[in-house]
């Protein structure tokens, strides 16, 4: 019956109408969440691939020094904890960096070779390859904002690349060259990921960033690949329980903290504001349940007559107010999804110019049952308030 109020042709064409605006608006607000939410995510998974390619899962530092001894450290050991699936010893400072007339400064990051493949690397080189060492020979794979500012370019011949770093100690301010160290390097690879790291960083060998900075077993850092499906938290305590409280141990997520929580923010404020638009729309049923209402007041009477009861009255107008709820709601929803699923298949909506080509989009599966959670109970609150102005006065 309450599908048949709810399709049938009213005396009152305007019941219809409100009818239908009111699943119209149900459907919009659906959609909105789907999208939205789904490009959130698409972000979120684009954010985290891209500091995947240049981050490690886990960084190990000292608390109190810039650099420790990695003698300290029995790396075998490191290596066998359960979930580790590879390391690399780090070594970083920021230095001068010398092409012909063109200076600028940048942070070299000395790294051994399993950081390649630790870090994925070779998926952002635009130029050249990601190399470290050809026989006696030094490579540095370069940032693309680094080597753009110094006119770096691999498809015409390039010189040797200075980069030199100040002297430890005092400084000479007559004979300032003299308080430097400098080393020649080659240009292996132009990498491109985001200006955060293309105006930055230059991969370079550990043996290079030790030589130019006089170091012989110190290192920054500790760079660790996990193992797939492990749990990053639960790693990060294996290894602090593992190395005590001499070192600091940071996920991936908290080297990149305001980066993930700002995502996470715009993402459920943004949620919100939807939410709120959705609730706005849940008003439409209350305004066309209430219309019925006063439209079916003698078939109300011609149905108690009959036998229904009270309370089975008041459930015709409730499912009513339910079926305008889940049409809009599921039709906003199924919506909702073949648009992300075109874009992540054809990519309706390109990017000029951006890291990527398309827009990126995400669904997630548990967050299409939130909202449709949401939108069921927005639709039992919008339903059940106005069927409390059915009062047996009324019959």
């Amino acid at each position: 019956m309450a599908k048949r109020y709810l399709v049938a042709k009213k005396s009152h064409n305007a019941v219809n109408i409100i009818s239908w605006i009111s699943i119209l608006s149900i459907a919009i607000g659906s959609f909105a969440l789907v999208v939205v939410l789904s490009a959130f995510n698409g972000l979120e998974n684009l954010v985290e691939s891209l500091f995947e390619s240049f981050e490690s899962d886990i960084r190990i530092e000292a608390k109190s020094q810039k650099v420790f001894s990695a003698s300290d450290i029995d790396f075998d050991s490191l290596k066998k904890l359960e979930g580790v699936a590879n390391y690399s010893k780090i070594l970083e400072e920021v230095c001068g960096v010398r092409f012909q007339d063109k200076h600028t400064i940048a942070s070299i990051k000395g790294v051994e070779e399993a950081f390649l493949s630790m870090s994925e690397l070779d998926s952002t080189i635009i130029e050249g390859k990601a190399m470290l060492n050809e026989g006696e020979i030094n490579y540095g794979v370069f940032g693309y904002g680094i080597a753009s500012e110094l006119g770096i370019y691999l498809r015409k011949p390039n010189e040797s690349i200075s980069i030199y770093s100040p002297k430890r100690g005092k400084i000479n301010p007559i004979m300032p060259m003299n308080s430097v160290y400098q080393k020649a390097i080659e240009v292996g690879g132009i990498f491109y990921i985001s200006p955060e790291y293309d105006t930055k960083y230059i991969v370079v060998p550990l043996s290079f960033a030790k030589e130019l900075l006089r170091y012989e077993d110190e290192i920054s850092s500790i760079e660790i690949k996990a193992n797939e499906e492990v749990s990053l938290e639960k790693l990060k305590i294996r290894i602090e329980n593992y190395l005590g409280n001499k070192y600091s141990v940071k996920s991936r997520y908290e080297f990149n903290d305001i980066i993930y929580k700002t995502n996470k923010t715009e993402k459920w404020v943004t949620f919100l504001i939807l939410l709120f638009i959705l609730i706005i729309a849940a008003f439409n049923i209350l305004g066309s349940l209430t219309m019925l209402i006063l439209e079916k007041k003698s078939n109300v009477k011609t149905l108690y007559n009959i036998g229904l009861d009270f309370n089975q009255i008041k459930r015709i107008f409730f499912f009513e107010g339910m079926l305008i709820n889940l049409i809009g709601g599921l039709s906003g929803i199924i919506l909702g999804i073949i648009i992300c699923l075109l874009q992540q298949q054809f990519g309706l909506l390109r990017l000029e110019g951006g890291i990527v080509e398309f827009y990126p989009v995400k669904i997630n599966p548990v967050e299409i049952i939130y909202i449709l959670a949401t939108v069921l109970i927005i639709g039992f609150i919008s339903s059940w308030i106005p069927i409390q102005r059915l009062s047996r006065k009324t019959i």
